[in-house]
């Protein structure tokens, strides 16, 4: 059997916080979620994203420190045109999240900006520029 990618999780410190985040980005995060120490979304590829409380994750690695120096892990999510990237980075910072990169055209072809969410981690949005 060869493994599978099933899902990426998230160690967050204010679930509420990180669900609101991912929520405005569109991920089916259930209802009523905001106080669980774990929650699942499943997205329509199947793939799953998990988010953990701090607490949840040190009640059974109680040696868990937070990482530092920047991610470790990349997410990214594609929208359906160069001024999609505009609006949503635009709609996420007046909503209060910071911005990491205001959108650029890249060199490799693509509309770009990078986001931060509630516990730091980068989050890309980005669209082919053709």
């Amino acid at each position: 059997m060869t493994p599978k990618l099933d899902m990426i999780g998230l160690v967050v410190e204010d679930m509420a916080a990180s669900l609101a985040f991912y929520r405005r980005l569109g991920l089916p995060i259930p209802a009523g979620s905001d106080g669980e120490p774990h929650v699942e979304a499943t997205l329509p590829n199947g793939l799953r994203f998990g988010w953990d409380t701090v607490a949840t994750v040190r009640s059974f690695a109680p040696e868990w420190t937070k990482p530092q120096g920047g991610n470790s892990v990349g997410i990214c999510f594609l929208c359906d045109s160069p001024a999609e990237v505009d609006k949503v980075h635009a709609d996420l910072v007046a909503a209060g999240y910071r911005s990491h990169k205001d959108p650029w055209d890249a060199f490799w072809g693509q509309r770009y900006a990078s986001i931060t969410d509630p516990d730091d981690n980068v989050v890309d949005l980005f669209a082919p520029l053709s």
